[in-house]
């Protein structure tokens, strides 16, 4: 197991989470690829966007329904003006490479929001640090160990 995934499986174990970190034999890369590795929905995959904060550069990180687009006027009406975040800031932000963005764990501790339509699901599949990991748990787990705010972030049409 990559080291990355393998710092996730230990935070998981100190957080008392009973489910493994699963190394997916293709790349859960996007929601999609996760999707098709696991036999889940789209929308069952919570992905880690990250943003920055244009006032002060911090880490905005949007835990977002796999189906879901990300609309970033909404985020930033709840947490201020946004900019886009490069691999460079991603990496030094959070500890992960962009597609295996873990929603905990992360160097810097971000604002965060929490897709109101991962609560659609019973089960949910996040990203364990490395583009061929994963781990499963319910949106309440997911809103217990991150304190995020459940927020609609959803690009409707």
């Amino acid at each position: 197991m990559p080291e990355s995934a393998q710092r996730v499986a230990r935070l998981l174990l100190e957080l008392g989470h009973d489910k493994p970190v699963v190394i997916l034999p293709q790349t859960g890369k996007t929601s999609a690829e996760a999707a098709a590795g696991l036999g889940c929905e789209v929308a069952q995959i919570a992905k880690s966007i990250i943003f920055r904060r244009a006032s002060d550069n911090a880490p905005v990180l949007v835990i977002a329904s796999g189906s879901n687009r990300v609309d970033e006027a909404k985020v930033a009406s709840q947490v201020g003006p946004l900019a886009k975040a490069d691999a460079k800031f991603v990496r030094d932000m959070t500890g992960y490479a962009i597609g295996g963005v873990c929603p905990i764990g992360h160097a810097v501790k971000p604002v965060m929001l929490l897709d109101a339509d991962l609560f659609n699901y019973d089960s949910l599949w996040a990203a364990a640090g490395h583009p061929h990991a994963v781990f499963n748990l319910t949106p309440a787990q997911l809103a217990g160990m991150t304190g995020a705010p459940v927020a609609d972030v959803a690009l409707r049409a």
